[in-house]
Parts: structure tokens; sequence; C-alpha cells
């Protein structure tokens, strides 16, 4: 076999290499194409390929374009056209991706496609003037189209040989099965980049959003379970006997939690003194967080619909990928209440798709860093302190006005290794802390200055006249080094129980009036009860989907993707619950779908009063 294989193959090849080199220029510029599309496309994605990509980034991007490119070759029957069609496709479809991260601040994404007539009832309002990375991407297409023009045209339509093509179909069919319809990104550790969203390259990532742009239907939903569930779970009117505020504000800090909860903590000073010192008026006690260390976006959600993540694909963010318009939120709920409803975040607009989002939620307003007026920094972000004169100004104005505030801050976000400007070190840790992670003690005196500023939020209300409720939370525990969760806890981290995992979930929550309310303390909570028992002490009508969150509750007060808190107070996972509490799980997650993914007219009602 390899005597005949050099004797007849190789000199055929030669042969036709002298005889026609026409042809080997042309497939030869053809296998470069995916390459040259590659490149273009990341220019506009504002990706450097040789330095923010890994090797299995690239390639499996290259997989991509090389299935493009060999399609367009089996449909059109030419390597020129092919090349040519392939190439303008990646450039039109690598534009438009430019075009929603300028204006966005993140990569297209699969859902985006779904929205395009809402974008473009707007698209006059955006700049699409050129920039650099769109004319270094043209000089890329043009150079690459000049070597296709130079190629020799094929006289006629040459197909591949059979075997052949049905390789080329086989392979590009069983890829892409393989790619969305099995384990195999699972298996791999691949998911979607939700916040650094040009981390995968843009075409990989977007294709890994699609493979978990899907909820999974749980096996027994039907539109008739969701109908007898309505029945059962009616919704509940207000209750008349509590003070109805005028201003509900709700606080989500970002990454302040209260880390005192680990014994083996040492620190010069308490991070949070005006946080441990709030009794009066006040419910307080833990809420078990969806994530830890970053992931802010998947807090408001839960909180703000009461859906949970724990029914999402792993490493999913509903705000990129679940969102819709009409979506069932608290905001809305307020709204039918007569409330202005304010989302309120220090921060650029870009981040985690929000004004799309909020929109969806039926926010009135939304507010971001450039609304700020003479912010007061520390580090690089606005500080606590002006977020919450910022809420000064606008309950203020508008005095006799029910004001509903929903505000995610900025003060506390990650890295903790940077400078310290305008910040003093005013906590330290011991030295086995300090050396397993030194910018804990940024983080810790960041926490300080927050907590001061919440000193500062609840004297402005006391003062006021009017009716307030303040409802405050930290997203998740911030992004430490896992040494300095092992000196904590002092094992690695591989040795915890289900109980010490949760315990880097856990997040201090309050809820404070400016009137006599009874005092609570060490409630445990989720996010997604979180936003029912806000109405619920606001003295709000519950849906039905709420008034079934409000039994939940009694039997699984947290629900978190790593653990779940059952009302005898164990920690397990999810498939160490019992035959009852499952069944409570599995109806969750029947109406999760329905309200989520699903919500056909018949059930509106049992999650909108609008």
């Amino acid at each position: 076999m390899r005597a005949l294989l050099y004797r007849d193959t190789f000199p055929r090849l030669v042969a036709d290499m002298k005889g026609q080199p026409w042809k080997w220029l042309s497939r030869l510029v053809f296998l470069l194409g995916p390459w040259a599309a590659f490149w273009m496309v990341e220019i506009l994605n504002q990706n450097d390929v040789f330095s923010d990509l890994q090797a299995w980034q690239v390639l499996m991007n290259l997989v991509w374009y090389y299935i493009l490119f060999l399609v367009c070759r089996l449909v059109l029957g030419r390597r020129r056209r092919a090349a040519t069609l392939a190439i303008c496709l990646s450039f039109l479809i690598g534009l438009v991706n430019h075009y929603v991260l300028r204006f966005r601040g993140r990569i297209l994404f699969p859902a985006d496609v779904a929205s395009w007539k809402t974008a473009a009832n707007v698209a006059d309002a955006f700049d699409f003037s050129i920039d650099v990375y769109m004319e270094q991407a043209a000089v890329l297409l043009v150079a690459y189209l000049f070597l296709v023009w130079m190629c020799q045209p094929q006289p006629k339509r040459d197909r591949l040989p059979l075997p052949v093509g049905i390789v080329a179909w086989v392979f590009c069919i069983g890829y892409s099965f393989a790619f969305f319809f099995t384990g195999m990104l699972p298996a791999l550790g691949i998911y979607t980049q939700q916040w650094v969203t040009q981390a995968n390259g843009f075409l990989l990532n977007f294709t890994v959003a699609l493979r978990y742009s899907s909820v999974d239907k749980p096996d027994d939903y039907s539109h008739d379970l969701v109908l007898k569930l309505m029945d059962e779970y009616p919704s509940v009117e207000g209750d008349p006997d509590r003070t109805e505020p005028i201003n509900i504000i709700v606080v989500m800090n970002e990454s302040f939690s209260d880390l005192t909860i680990f014994d083996k903590l040492e620190v010069s000073q308490d991070p949070t003194p005006f946080l441990h010192s709030l009794s009066e008026n006040t419910i307080k006690g833990w809420m078990y967080s969806p994530v830890t260390g970053g992931g802010t976006a998947s807090v408001e959600f839960e909180y703000l619909t009461g859906f949970a993540t724990i029914f999402q694909p792993p490493h999913t963010v509903a705000y990129q990928l679940y969102t819709k318009a009409g979506m069932p939120s608290l905001a809305s709920l307020l709204r039918v209440n007569g409330y202005e409803s304010t989302a309120f975040h220090p921060y650029k607009s870009s981040g985690w798709n929000r004004p799309i989002v909020y929109n969806n939620m039926r926010f009135d307003n939304q507010l971001y860093q450039e609304d700020v007026d003479n912010a007061y920094l520390i580090r690089n972000y606005i500080s606590d302190q002006s977020d919450y004169e910022t809420i000064f100004q606008i309950t203020d104005a508008e005095q006799g006005d029910p004001q509903f505030i929903f505000n995610v801050t900025m003060q506390n976000h990650s890295s903790y290794a940077q400078g310290w400007n305008n910040l003093e070190k005013t906590v330290t840790v011991s030295d086995e802390l300090r050396q397993a992670d030194y910018s804990s003690e940024q983080y810790l005196s960041l926490v300080l200055e927050s907590d001061q500023a919440l000193e500062q939020l609840v004297a402005h209300y006391e003062q006021s006249s009017e009716p307030t409720m303040i409802v405050f939370f930290g997203d998740h525990q911030p992004p430490l080094k896992n040494a300095f969760y092992e000196v904590l806890y002092g094992k690695p981290l591989s040795e915890r129980t289900t109980e010490e995992v949760m315990q880097q979930y856990q997040i201090p929550f309050f809820i404070w009036t400016n009137y006599d309310i009874e005092e609570q303390e060490g409630l445990v909570i989720s996010p997604n009860y979180l936003g029912v028992l806000t109405a619920q002490m606001a003295g709000m009508p519950l849906t039905g989907f709420m008034n079934f969150l409000s039994q939940l509750y009694e039997e699984m007060p947290a629900i978190t993707p790593v653990g779940i808190i059952t009302a005898d107070g164990e920690y397990l996972e999810r498939e160490e619950l019992n035959e009852e509490q499952q069944q409570w799980l599995e109806t969750y997650e029947t109406l999760n779908y329905c309200g989520m993914v699903d919500l056909f007219d018949e059930a509106r009602p049992m999650f909108c009063f609008d």
C-alpha cells in the first residue's frame, strides 16, 4: 500500500501542481479564508487574537469558520464564490457585533437577533461612524478578496467527489450536533462569557450562548398543569393592617458581606459596626446568594422576579439570555399599585444588558453614572455616599408621590489589588490572612466605608416625615483568593461540607422602616423570596406566583444552585431532598418555566396584575 501511494498518488499530485498551479493557489487561498475571517471578526470584536485568546479558544472559533467556508463550498460548488460569500458574511456579522459592542458594551447575543425590531426603532439615536477597528477589518477584507480575485475562476461548477462531500457534511452536522445537543461543552468546562463577553472570541461565545439559550422544560410541564396550579395558588389581597410606605428603597450593595461569620477572621476593627447595631424597626438576617465572587445580575434577577437560577443552565445569566418584554417583576407590581419606579446603577449602562432588561421589567426611569451630580469617587468608582445622595434627591423632589427605587451600588467592585485612591486603610487583618491575600485589607476597608454611608442613609430617612422602607442586601461575597478562604475555613475548600460551602454564599440583609414594625433577627432567606417579603412588608397584594413562593418559603427558606436550606435547618444538595421537598421544587420549576419562558395568556394573571 505504501509503495502504491508513493508510486501513483504523489507523482500525480506533483504533476497536477506543475500542470495546474492555479488550482492549488485557489485551494490555498480558500484554506486561508477561515483564518482571515477569524482575524477580521476579532479585530471588530476589539480582541488581539495573539494575546487575548487561548489556543483552545482560537481552535474552537476556527472550527466554526471552517464549517462556514465548507458549507458555502458544498452549496455553491465553486471555491472563489464560496470564499467570497463566507468572508463577506463574516465581515457583516462582525460589523453588527462591533456596533452592539459599541452601543451596549458587550458582544452580540442570540437574544439580540430576536429583538432586532426593537433595536431598529432606536437606531437613529446611535453613532454609526467608522472607527479604527472597522478600517483595519476592511483592509483585511479587501486584501483577502484581492487574493480571491487573483485566483483563476473555475470553468464550471466543480462538486466535490461524493465520498468527500459525504464526509464533509457528516463532519459539519456531527460537530454541530455534539456542540449543541450533547454534554460536550459542560464536560470541557466551556460556558458563555457574560460579563467580559469578548473573552471567548465572538463566534465561539455566540454559539456557546446559543447552546445555553434555552431553559430545559420540566418533564411533566403542560399548560393544563399550570392552570391547575393557578387554582391552587390564587392571588392574595394586600394587608390593610400594614403601613404602606411612600418610599420603598432597595439597595443591593456591590460585594457587601459580613466576613465576621467566619470564626478565623482576625481584623483590627469591626468592618460593619452600624449594620450590627441596627435593631429598631428592623427585620434582619442572612440571605444566601446564588453566586459568589461575581454574577451580580443573577441576584438582581432573582430578587426582582422570584425566578431561581437553580433552574437555568450553569454559568448562564438571565439578563443576557432569558428576559423579554412584559416579564413579571416587582417593579411592574408596584407600578400597578401607584409607585413610580426607578432603576439606578452608578456605573455604565452597558453592564449586564440592563437598559433592555429594566425596560422589559417596566421600570419607569433608569439612572446611570452620568446622572450622578458632583460624584465623590473611591478608587475609580462612585462612592456609596454619592450614590445615596442621588436617592435623596429623587425622594426629596417627589414628596408625597410613591417611589420605588432599585439601586445597585458600585463602590466595592473588585479588583482590590488596585491603588488606594481616596480610601484610607482602616481595617487590617492578621499576617496569615494578609499573606493569603493582601487585597483583603482594601476590601474590608471598603466595607467599612459602605457601613458608614449606610448609617447616613438610614439617618436621612429617620428624619423624613414620609413613611419609608429600606431593603438592603449585598449581592455576593468578594472574589478574594481561594487561599484566603482556606485560612478562614481552616481546611482545603474541597473538603467543605454543603453547609460550609454555603457559608461562602451567606450575605447580610435587613428591612428597616422609619415607622413601627415588629423586629426580627436571624431570618434565613434567598433573593428569590426577598422580593415577596418586600411586597408583604409594604402591604402590597401578591400574585398567585408570589403566594406560592410565600408557602414554599416555609418549606425551604433558601434555594441556591449549590445547596438548599430546609425548614428544619438542614443544608442539602438538590438530590438529597426527600420526596415531599422534591415535589415542592418540581412545582416551583414548573411555575418558573411558565413565568420566565412560556408565559401564555391564560397563565399571565398568575404572574402579573396588569
